[in-house]
């Protein structure tokens, strides 16, 4: 947990960088990043350095060769600024960039085109002075860090990319469980907040302790458990680091479009997959994958994503996504396919609506989140709403914290949710038979089935209401003739 003291330093830093013309808060965070990585590869190399020490033999695969002691982080960080600035960006920085030839992970494979652009001797050093009194050993104080530094992204990225809200991402993955087996996927990770929080789900989950002293089940975690792909550099820098800073090593993050001919190959490969994907936007049909293009013809990427998870998820597979409403009951032929396809062609789970300012400050847009799995055999009896009013925040631009939250009903509910029980549709949640939805053209907003009741009002009788705007007719005229009484 980050300490007051720690936010404070983090601010300083946070507003050194605005100060020295780095105004773009991925940008900073980026920067911020290489420095993390490099005091990760001198802690990597001490632990070989230890481990050789114990077994009194040679480094195996040492990070720093002989010579370049001068670049590891408990070296350099005590030079003074001028020297600091001078080793890191010629010295620290390449040598990172380099271990792409030989260490394929996903972060040096994201380094490749990255840019030091820190400009100050000053701001280096004070960066470099914050990191190094943060317990960095400490998995959660890291993952904090990093996670208070992607909350002061304040603005919409590229594409229609914003963060989605961590105690939105933490609901999703409660309600999907997942579990040591599974092959977990964001197809549109940005900064991969979804695979980090089912990786944190894992460990703290009492039923799944055993994961971490399983060498097969913790080599599965490490290696093969998680897949992102984001076609923006940056984002897969910062989501890389992201998970590295919560404890997964070797995450599979890769920087293609996932709707592209290219990423056709990654077909029924998950179990689970979690994605809060770009509302806005379009692709031209030739850039578009011609399986996802068969399952809805449309240029819309918030439909094109939802055949891409029914393609990307293995039979069983479940899924989790957040969607504009317009994907819920808009007409067009392309909206209504896609819809007919997870009634009819799978299983839908659930709809829950959620209010409109779930993504203040970055966007006012009406969201729900599409709970499905795939069968290819369909299954679809009954569909599970929810009409979220609150999740604990303002819904306007602040976003502070507030008392009324649906989010711990809304998984209470889930877990005990019934469709055999009778379904009270004046309830935040309840049952709608496929039938019923099949008859409204697969319309999949909540407002189409959910039964508002209006409260009886009793008005006076027409003639009596006469008789009052009568009488107040004849109070004003009293009350003119008064004032011009006065005004002679």
């Amino acid at each position: 947990m980050l300490t007051g003291a720690i936010r404070s330093q983090v601010d300083r830093v946070w507003e050194s960088f605005w100060s020295g013309g780095i105004a773009n808060p991925l940008t900073v965070i980026e920067q911020i990043t290489y420095l993390l990585f490099a005091k990760r590869l001198d802690d990597l190399h001490t632990a070989k350095e230890k481990k050789a020490n114990l077994l009194g033999g040679k480094i195996e695969g040492p990070i720093f060769k002989k010579g370049q002691d001068h670049l590891r982080w408990s070296r350099f960080k005590d030079f003074e600024a001028e020297r600091m600035f001078t080793v890191f960006r010629d010295e620290v920085f390449p040598l990172i960039k380099s271990l792409h030839s030989s260490n394929d992970s996903a972060f040096t494979r994201a380094m490749k085109d990255a840019v030091f652009i820190v400009s100050k001797p000053s701001l280096l050093q004070a960066v470099v002075d914050l990191i190094d009194k943060i317990p960095m050993d400490d998995r959660d104080t890291k993952g904090d860090l990093y996670e208070y530094m992607l909350g002061k992204i304040a603005s919409a990225g590229q594409n229609g990319q914003f963060r989605t809200p961590r105690h939105i991402i933490r609901m999703m993955v409660e309600m999907m469980e997942p579990t040591p087996k599974d092959i977990i996927a964001d197809p549109s990770c940005g900064t991969c907040g979804f695979l980090v929080e089912a990786g944190e789900y894992l460990r703290r989950h009492p039923k799944h302790k055993k994961l971490f002293h399983n060498k097969k089940q913790h080599e599965h975690f490490q290696t093969e458990m998680f897949h992102g792909d984001d076609f923006d550099s940056t984002m897969l820098r910062i989501g890389a680091m992201n998970m590295m800073l919560h404890g997964i090593e070797s995450p599979n993050l890769t920087g293609e479009d996932s709707l592209s001919e290219d990423d056709a190959g990654v077909r029924d490969c998950y179990t689970l997959i979690l994605a809060n994907p770009p509302f806005k936007g379009s692709l031209n049909y030739d850039e578009t994958a011609k399986d996802l293009l068969q399952t809805c013809k449309t240029k819309k990427t918030e439909l094109l994503f939802i055949a891409l998870f029914l393609a990307q998820l293995k039979a069983g597979g479940r899924c989790a996504a957040i969607v504009p409403d317009g994907v819920l009951f808009g007409s067009s032929n392309a909206h209504q396919a896609i819809r007919a396809e997870l009634v009819d062609g799978h299983k839908l789970d659930a709809v829950i609506d959620m209010p409109s300012g779930v993504f203040k400050p970055y966007a006012g847009v009406s969201t729900a989140i599409l709970i499905f799995t795939k069968t290819n055999s369909g299954g679809t009896d009954h569909v599970w709403f929810y009409n979220m009013a609150a999740d604990g925040y303002s819904l306007d631009d602040k976003r502070e914290k507030i008392e009324a939250d649906d989010i711990p009903d809304v998984l209470a509910s889930w877990k005990k949710r019934d469709p055999s029980k009778p379904s009270d549709r004046k309830a935040k949640s309840f049952f709608v038979p496929v039938e019923e939805i099949r008859e409204n053209k697969y319309d999949l907003s909540i407002n189409r089935y959910k039964e508002i009741e209006y409260e009886e009002v009793e008005y006076d009788p027409p003639l009596v209401i006469l008789d009052q705007l009568e009488s107040l007719e004849k109070e004003i005229a009293g009350d003119l003739k008064k004032l011009r009484k006065m005004l002679k």
